[in-house]
């Protein structure tokens, strides 16, 4: 375990769940595991401590993390003790984290309601129903420095030869070993020249030389399609995003309407207020 893990700091907008215990226990949230000084620290205390940790301590082995843990708490509890309430700062932060976490738990609220997979169903078909597709481009090329280097290979390519061996020998692209084939690509993935040549070629059709950024290019269309629709599992998380951004904004905006909301002015103070952390350290 990290040494400098000393105190596990509170996490303001993590949403803190229980995990279930063993069916075959008849210990619970409220089962005291250790007492400090007569000050008790439960299996809910560990648990939730735990859930909130980063992704990689999440991964430790249950009996390291458990006792890790518990000794953290106790750690904590003495140094708690120490101490007859909170400071000023630290009672603002400990509003704000729970006025933070309640915020969190009507989030959960919302989005358990309204992201379903019905209606996750519903906004992809919304859609995607009409999807026409978008063009699509497979193409490749044989980059050089110059201009007359490319009108050569151009020639060389009217006269019959084999564009995918003309790459391979001549190319300084990295496709050029693979006979300078760029797979599948749509509109914006290149540079705006390179794509206005591909996007005037015919299905076999080899361009007049190319200037671009990076040299000059003879290109060949190998072929042509419309992209298609994305599978649902494709796009599910981002549209589970959306809804619950959207029902979010939704509840808010209804809350606000609802709400008696007062910002009173703060004469002669400017916003250089937020700065005076000496305002609250007493």
């Amino acid at each position: 375990m990290p040494k400098g893990l000393t105190f596990l700091p509170s996490l303001a907008f993590a949403a803190v769940m229980a995990l279930p215990l063993a069916a075959e226990t008849d210990v619970d949230a409220g089962t005291v595991v250790a007492r400090v000084n007569g000050d008790e620290i439960t299996l809910g205390h560990v648990i939730a401590t735990i859930s909130a940790l980063p992704a990689q301590y999440q991964q430790l082995e249950d009996d390291v993390l458990y006792d890790f843990i518990i000794e953290q708490l106790v750690q904590q509890e003495l140094l708690s003790q120490q101490q007859d309430g909170l400071s000023t700062l630290n009672t603002l932060a400990l509003e704000n984290e729970t006025r933070s976490l309640r915020a969190v738990q009507t989030v959960n609220t919302i989005s358990d309601a309204e992201v379903t997979d019905d209606a996750i169903q519903a906004a992809y078909d919304a859609q995607f129903a009409d999807f026409q597709g978008e063009d699509e481009y497979h193409a490749s090329h044989i980059l050089v420095e110059t201009e007359d280097e490319a009108k050569a290979i151009k020639a060389q390519l009217d006269d019959g030869a084999d564009f995918a061996e003309m790459a391979r020998e001549k190319s300084t692209g990295p496709s050029g070993p693979n006979g300078g084939e760029l797979g599948w690509f749509g509109k914006g993935r290149m540079v705006p020249e390179f794509e206005t040549a591909v996007v005037a070629l015919e299905k076999g059709q080899v361009s007049d030389p190319v200037q671009t950024q990076f040299g000059w290019h003879v290109i060949i269309l190998n072929d042509k399609r419309k992209s298609e629709a994305p599978e649902l599992d494709a796009v599910r998380d981002e549209l589970a995003q959306t809804l619950q951004q959207e029902a979010i904004q939704a509840r808010i905006d209804e809350l606000t309407q609802q709400a008696d909301i007062e910002r009173p002015a703060l004469d002669g103070v400017g916003p250089d207020i937020i700065r005076k952390i000496e305002l609250i350290q007493e």
